[in-house]
């Protein structure tokens, strides 16, 4: 029986062969090919299309015993990159990766440097251990790694002045530069770092987390947590601090939650960070909400709709009054739809008017307004005095109770269309839901268009998308012909996707139209298996099948569909 065991020292047409990559005729074919062109083998092998670049470098360096790495963000220690000077780092192309009993590990993507490892050696003193990565992934580490060293005594002030810039909120907006507050503040290098790398991996939230010992930082990418290097925890109180000073907040307090707001810039756009801080055994735990202007005005064409349902959807957008709801846990992007459906209805002729806990995204041409239940401007509040303001579209953040619910739905039956959420698993329990509140079934009979649910799934990462044959389980399951074989796709990992396999997402949904059947049952004050039959009855695809149609479209897997989708949904 054949291992994946490669024999040292094998050539690389013979390792091809010994992996049933090749057979001997091709090979022979391929290095004729070679002594006609004088290519590398390796290369003439990538242009057709028989090796990735990443899977020549690893089999390459398993050739002479030199191990495959990702060169994942958070792997190099930026204590000891300037063992070796950045210039020689660029020259090489290697980084300094991390050093254990004076050994140095050092990432590169040529195997046979033999000439770099001791030259790095001579100028390190160390032992040199080299592993292999990609070329343009060193590429991108040196940078990152030379001058935006974070959480470390000896920090540089080494943020440049045009990638993150403070907003300070005045009768005047001022802006002013982060490094030039405090010039060579680890503390401030340290928060200007996290902000920046946050931002730019697409990070929806920073957990910055007081542990025994160290602190923990962790960015949410695509709907899941990922963990950074921990810092000494020496530094967590000055991080607290300073950004409770970036928010307005009271550092002194450091007993009861706080919440604020931050504006930064970073690399030219405007990004509003919501700050949160709980006080814990260990001392107070913040996380920053990362709000993304440039993201804001989303198209509905481009959240991932099917062309049906979103003309549909479209369709209900358009009608004049009624009350349409988006339903779905929290994080499942229910606002983002809203703030992508009034954008579409954004015209002069339209007065629209959102009531929103809180203002996410601030949105040009619309009457935004924030809930603020100390002083008593709960949402129904707002509705009533909303509707003297001669709206012609009112979207509420969320349906939270009975009262905003009727009122709500008395704004939809006065002529207004009205849009709002709902934390509901599927579209059917957005009905019951209401009636479990205590609205009349004739409120809601009368005055509901749609309910829509969704949910977002990652998508494949492109940079390490591979093929492979379904098994018969999930060939049954996506209710495919079990006697064909399936060709599905899945991400192996890699660097660009913090080795998840995924990068991105894109949303899935199930519409429920309120039609004249389902009015009628609705005033029976149905259960939710009654209003799920209808559905089927009228051809609405459910949840999870909109999420096997991304399947079979390549763009997700069955497990990321397992994990989104409740099974019972």
């Amino acid at each position: 029986m054949k291992t994946n065991y490669i024999p040292k020292r094998r050539k690389l047409g013979e390792v091809l062969v010994y992996q049933n990559r090749l057979t001997p005729d091709q090979l022979n074919n391929f290095l004729r090919i070679q002594k006609e062109n004088y290519k590398p083998l390796g290369q003439i092998l990538i242009e057709n299309g028989i090796l990735s670049n990443e899977e020549l470098t690893k089999i390459l360096g398993e050739q002479i015993g030199i191990p495959h790495v990702w060169l994942r963000k958070g792997l190099i220690d930026p204590r000891i990159v300037h063992v070796l000077p950045k210039g020689k780092a660029l020259h090489y192309q290697v980084v300094p990766m991390f050093i254990v009993h004076n050994v140095l590990t050092l990432a590169t993507s040529d195997p046979y440097a033999f000439f770099i490892f001791d030259e790095v050696k001579k100028i390190t003193k160390m032992e040199v251990q080299p592993v292999i990565c990609r070329a343009e992934d060193i590429l991108e580490a040196i940078p990152q790694a030379y001058q935006e060293d974070v959480g470390i005594d000896d920090l540089m002030a080494g943020a440049d002045d045009a990638d993150i810039e403070l907003i300070e909120a005045r009768a005047e907006i001022a802006v002013s530069e982060i490094t030039e507050m405090a010039e060579g503040s680890p503390v401030i290098n340290l928060v200007n770092m996290i902000l920046l790398r946050s931002v730019r991996d697409g990070a929806s939230d920073i957990h910055v987390e007081p542990q025994e010992g160290q602190m923990r930082l962790r960015v949410r990418i695509d709907g899941i947590l990922y963990e950074l290097k921990p810092q000494n925890i020496d530094f967590h109180p000055g991080v607290v601090s300073r950004l409770k000073v970036m928010a307005n907040l009271n550092i002194a307090e450091r007993r009861l939650p706080q919440d604020g707001r931050i504006q930064v810039s970073v690399d030219g756009r405007i990004i509003d960070l919501r700050f949160s801080s709980m006080p814990g055994v260990h001392g107070e735990k913040v996380v920053l909400r990362i709000l993304d202007r440039s993201k804001a005005l989303l198209d509905l064409n481009t959240l991932g709709f099917e062309t049906v349902l979103l003309d549909q959807f479209k369709s209900f957008l358009r009608q004049s009054n009624g009350l349409i709801l988006v339903c779905g846990p929290t994080g499942s992007g229910k606002t983002t739809t809203l703030y992508a459906a009034i954008s579409m209805l954004n015209t002069t002729e339209r007065n629209i008017i959102t009531i929103e806990d809180p203002v996410e995204y601030q949105l040009r041409n619309i009457n935004q307004n924030q809930v603020n239940t100390a002083i008593g401007l709960k949402f129904a509040t707002f509705i009533r005095h909303a509707l003297r303001q001669d709206p012609d579209i009112i979207m509420v953040g969320e349906i939270r109770d009975r009262e905003a619910a009727e009122t709500a739905i008395q704004a939809s039956l006065t002529g207004h269309l009205v849009l709002s959420t709902l934390h509901t698993n599927d579209s059917p329990s957005a009905i019951t839901r209401l009636l479990e509140m205590g609205v009349e079934p004739y409120l809601i009979s009368s005055s509901l268009l749609a309910c829509m649910a969704q949910r977002l799934v990652r998508t494949i990462c492109p940079d390490c998308k591979t093929d492979y044959y379904a098994p018969k389980r999930d060939i049954k399951e996506l209710d495919q012909d079990e006697d064909k074989q399936l060709r599905l796709y899945k991400g192996r990992g890699c660097s660009t996707c913090y080795d998840s396999g995924f990068k991105g997402r894109t949303s899935i949904h199930e519409l429920l139209k309120i039609d004249q059947g389902l009015q009628t049952l609705i005033l029976e004050n149905p259960t939710i298996e009654a209003i799920r039959e209808i559905g089927r009855q009228n051809g609405n695809r459910t949840l999870k099948e909109a999420g096997y149609e991304k399947v079979l479209q390549n763009l997700t897997t069955i497990e990321e569909i397992h994990r989104v989708v409740s099974l019972d949904v």
